[in-house]
């Protein structure tokens, strides 16, 4: 359950007051209509301001693989050498996808 740390605390003689109208109605009240919103239709419904990137291109400067540096045949990623787990008739495995 969701907890609104702004929302002033009670104590605990106040907690006891309550009825059992008045928590029933809190809990209805706090209760959403919206449950299953499509997170990707909102969010294409927004538009930010100067967000037209159709004309940048990016820069990346792209380093080749390094002595000290393989590339695991399982992830693709390149990890350093200390990383290493597994060298399988030249198929080299990093120690996240060896466990």
């Amino acid at each position: 359950m969701a907890t609104d740390y702004d929302a002033p605390r009670r104590d605990d003689v106040d907690l006891g007051e309550d009825s059992l109208e008045e928590l029933k109605a809190r809990r209805t009240d706090a209760q959403s209509g919206a449950v299953d919103v499509d997170e990707a239709e909102v969010a294409e419904s927004f538009e930010l301001p100067g967000a037209d990137l159709a004309d940048e291109e990016l820069t990346v400067k792209v380093l080749p693989m390094q002595d000290d540096e393989f590339r695991c045949s399982r992830c693709f990623l390149v990890h350093h050498r200390s990383q290493l787990a597994e060298d399988n008739n030249g198929q080299l495995i990093c120690r996240e996808c060896a466990a």
